[in-house]
Order: C-alpha cells, then sequence, then structure tokens
C-alpha cells in the first residue's frame, strides 16, 4: 500500500489522445493523480466536474491533475468531450498502474464482491514523493479536500 512520504510508484500510460503521460512528466511539479471506478457515473462524474469547476484554483497551487481509469481511450473522450475536462484521463485497460498503487482490488456491491478501482487520490510533490492520500473521497467536494479546506 502507498502512503504518505514514500515515493510514488512510476508510471506510464496513454490518455484520450493517444498521448502518453508518465510521472517522470511532472518532475519538479505537483501532481493530482486520481483514480475513479468508470466514466459516466454519478460519482466518478461529480467527482471529475468538481475537479474541473476548480482547476483553476488547482492550477494557482501548482498542481498538475490526471485522472485513471479502467475505461478506453475512446470512453474518455467521450466523458471529457460531454464534461468539458480540461486535464487528461489515463486509459489503464490492463490494470498497471492501479495495482501499482495499490487501488485495484476486492470492493463489494449490492452483497457481491468484484474486483475493481478503489476511488483514491494521490497528491504527488515536485520530488516525486507522495504527499497526501486520500482514501476517503467526497466526490463533490473533492477539490477542497486536495487543496487542505
Amino acid at each position: 500500500m502507498i502512503e504518505k512520504g514514500m515515493k510514488a510508484p512510476d508510471f506510464s500510460g496513454t490518455d484520450q489522445n493517444g498521448k502518453n503521460i508518465s510521472l517522470g512528466d511532472f518532475a519538479g511539479k505537483k501532481l493530482v493523480l486520481y483514480f475513479y471506478p468508470k466514466d459516466n457515473t454519478p460519482g466518478c462524474t461529480a467527482e471529475a466536474c468538481d475537479l474541473r469547476d476548480n482547476y483553476e484554483r488547482m492550477l494557482a497551487s501548482g498542481y498538475s491533475v490526471v485522472g485513471v481509469s479502467k475505461d478506453s481511450q475512446a470512453s474518455h473522450l467521450k466523458f471529457i468531450e460531454k464534461h468539458s475536462l480540461p486535464f487528461p484521463l489515463i486509459s489503464d485497460t490492463d490494470c498497471k498502474i492501479q495495482q501499482d498503487y495499490g487501488v485495484w482490488g476486492e470492493k463489494k456491491f449490492m452483497g457481491k464482491t468484484h474486483m475493481g478501482t478503489i476511488r483514491t487520490t494521490f497528491i504527488i510533490d515536485e520530488n516525486g514523493i507522495v504527499a497526501d492520500v486520500i482514501r476517503k473521497v467526497d466526490t463533490k467536494n473533492h477539490s477542497r479536500q486536495i487543496l487542505g479546506e
């Protein structure tokens, strides 16, 4: 399990436009790396839209924002277009990044257990160190959690 103070696992993935994004792209910058279960579901949409609505504040605080889910590039592109999201979404169809960050695991829904993405956000500092981990994400007020408000 990745904890505050640990070196963030390196990652590399492809965004909605086919562009490769890796942790190294953010060297010297702060990164909000958020993992979410599925495009266009109520909680994930609320979370993405809250980050969109507060994106300028994130930038002003020095943060870049990147989302990661198991969805395809095409799904991400539609999600971004539908909700005017200003940040990239990585398609992690093989769940490698999610496994490396410890957010792919057992979940319970309506009494059944299945494997899925555990909604989690990692704040990574300019040196690639995990500055904070948000495991209890408030989807409608997530930017406040990130900015410490």
